[in-house]
């Protein structure tokens, strides 16, 4: 029987271990820190062309926020045709079985859990929803023997022509809740009198691009304080700005997907790209901190087991 001493030591250990072991949020970050560091700005054109737009669960929900750009990211590193990402136990439900040598990816949820907590006032006891950021293992079905035909698609060509947007972009457009005024020769969100400026659509290069730069100032107006209430910056190079820039070119890429349009016309410029290195330098979570506090709908809610 181990002694006291040695089950402390082997406590000990373990604790240290754990520790240093990076979280899915650094992890993901850290990807994405490398991609942004090599010129490479993983929200632009993630997906691989005919293939659709977000990663699905088994379900065929599509996977929501950061696990879309990460899952993209992983996909394209190892040439995946497949859409779809499931766990090891969902697979061989399906009569599936993972190749051997496969490694997983990891997705993020959050658990919720409650916990009582006294106040440091009156001394009363009460119950806090708390939520804690956990991951699980998923394998795309590329990398899977066995799954019905229809988890390995054949590459379609889904581009419209140039000059007509996809049915559910333009009902995207109709349906848009925002105040959006067409003139001038300028797109831009205004904060203060909550409204959106766009040039006519005949200005730009496709209607398609017109759509897509439509959806990147949507992203800035969500951030309205009667809706998400995010920080927006005072000036260019400031950290709020830059995270501001980043929600909305994040809101850009997950409605491209969705809605088949085009993001390569996002600003790739050498500034812009300094300033996101530094916001998500600084905070690991830096993709996810407005999500946490006000609207969970960019992380699942729960793992599908």
């Amino acid at each position: 029987m181990l002694d006291r001493v040695r089950l402390n030591q082997i406590r000990r250990t373990t604790v240290a271990k754990t520790t240093n072991k990076p979280s899915p949020a650094d992890i993901i970050t850290n990807t994405i820190i490398d991609k942004l560091e090599a010129g490479v700005r993983p929200w632009v054109k993630p997906w691989r062309p005919g293939l659709g737009g977000r990663p699905l669960r088994v379900t065929g929900d599509p996977y929501k926020g950061i696990n879309c750009f990460w899952l993209w990211l992983c996909a394209e590193g190892a040439g995946y045709n497949s859409r779809t990402w499931m766990t090891y136990k969902q697979a061989q439900a399906l009569g599936g079985q993972v190749r051997p040598g496969e490694r997983s990816q990891i997705a993020i949820f959050y658990k919720s859990y409650s916990k009582t907590v006294a106040s440091v006032v009156t001394g009363n006891a009460t119950d806090e929803t708390r939520r804690v950021l956990r991951s699980y293992a998923v394998f795309n079905c590329d990398q899977i023997d066995g799954l019905s035909p229809d988890f390995y698609p054949s590459a379609v060509s889904a581009v419209p022509p140039a000059d007509t947007l996809p049915e559910r972009a333009q009902r995207f457009i109709d349906a848009l809740p925002a105040t959006v005024y067409m003139r001038g020769d300028r797109a831009f969100y205004d904060r203060t009198a909550d409204n959106i400026t766009m040039p006519p659509a005949e200005m730009f290069s496709s209607r398609a691009f017109f759509a897509s730069t439509l959806a990147h100032e949507a992203g800035h107006w969500t951030g309205h304080p009667d809706r998400l209430d995010r920080e927006f910056g005072k000036r260019f190079g400031d950290d709020a700005y830059a995270f501001e820039e980043l929600c909305a070119e994040m809101t850009s890429a997950l409605l491209g997907a969705d809605l088949g349009l085009p993001t390569s016309h996002l600003d790739d410029h050498a500034a812009y790209i300094g300033s996101w290195l530094k916001v998500l330098r600084k905070d690991s979570r830096g993709r996810q901190s407005q999500g946490n506090t006000q609207d969970h709908s960019d992380l699942e809610d729960d793992v599908p087991f």
